[in-house]
């Protein structure tokens, strides 16, 4: 938590300094605050690459992919079928109330309603999906 909210006054910094060079130190602090966020409320289950286990399927490459298409994992019925790409505004809605934004998945979570937080996940998230965003399944 520490690291986050060092992160963070590292964010608000940046935004006040301005500019292009600015302009990317700010997404790196996103990104940066993003994955604290991650590791504190999504890592428990989800591992961030293919090469750690984890309880829950990998989240590496998650934006464009359909849902519930990682290979060898045991989803549920309604998001195996459920057709939805992981855009980022599906992510956000996923993030928000999963259980509301699809019921009968077997996910348990406590929803982050905040969209400051959503937006340091999901610039977590983006720095670890490497394709070019078109794919829609994997």
């Amino acid at each position: 938590m520490r690291q986050f909210l060092s992160t963070l006054a590292l964010a608000g910094f940046v935004i006040s300094a301005g500019g292009s060079a600015q302009a990317d130190m700010f997404e790196k602090a996103k990104i940066m605050a993003g994955e604290a966020i991650y590791k504190e409320e999504c890592r428990r289950c989800h591992a961030p690459d293919t090469e750690h286990a984890s309880y829950g399927p990998s989240l590496e490459n998650v934006i464009g992919r359909g849902a519930g298409t990682v290979p060898g994992y045991d989803y549920s019925i309604a998001l195996e079928a459920s057709g939805i790409v992981w855009t980022e505004a599906a992510l956000r809605a996923w993030m928000e109330d999963n259980t509301g934004f699809l019921p009968g998945t077997k996910m348990r979570h406590v929803g982050i309603a905040d969209r400051t937080v959503q937006d340091f996940i999901l610039a977590y998230l983006r720095s670890i999906t490497t394709r070019d965003g078109s794919a829609i399944s994997e």
